[in-house]
């Protein structure tokens, strides 16, 4: 692998692994400091997005090209759930089809920033670039 292209499959992973820390931080914030009581949808995604951390981290040093065995997957699986989840959240679905029937609702409100920008698309938003990226930095380590 040239070396330039190392350095920029790098960058790319360490960005994978900030997104990853910000949203898992993020989701304690949500949960532990505003009290926001996660979904079970909000828990699967998380159950897929805290390894990522660690997982990250750890191919970073020495940067490890095998680390796309271990975290597309995660990815993936987190990414369908969060696609799931907006689309509960945004009624493109019907309600019924919600697998959160005790506790809090998949579709309750929270946070709304802009009109748009709700915890369900946060998750969403941060799946999607860390897929992206993941993407990128598998072409820059061919």
């Amino acid at each position: 692998m040239i070396e330039s292209n190392k350095e920029h499959a790098w960058i790319v992973l360490f960005t994978c692994w900030i997104i990853a820390l910000t949203g898992s931080l993020g989701s304690l914030f949500f949960s532990e400091v505003m009290m926001y009581p996660p979904c079970l949808l909000c828990w699967y995604q998380r159950i897929f997005l805290y390894p990522l951390v660690i997982i990250f981290l750890v191919a970073l040093f020495p940067l490890d090209r095998a680390v796309l065995k271990y975290s597309l997957p995660l990815v993936i699986l987190g990414w369908s759930v969060a696609i799931y989840h907006n689309l509960l959240y945004y009624k493109i679905l019907p309600e019924s089809a919600a697998p959160c029937v005790q506790g809090i609702s998949c579709t309750s409100v929270h946070i709304e920033w802009l009109g748009f920008i709700t915890i369900p698309f946060l998750s969403f938003f941060a799946y999607s670039l860390i897929l992206i990226l993941l993407i990128i930095f598998k072409k820059k380590t061919l």
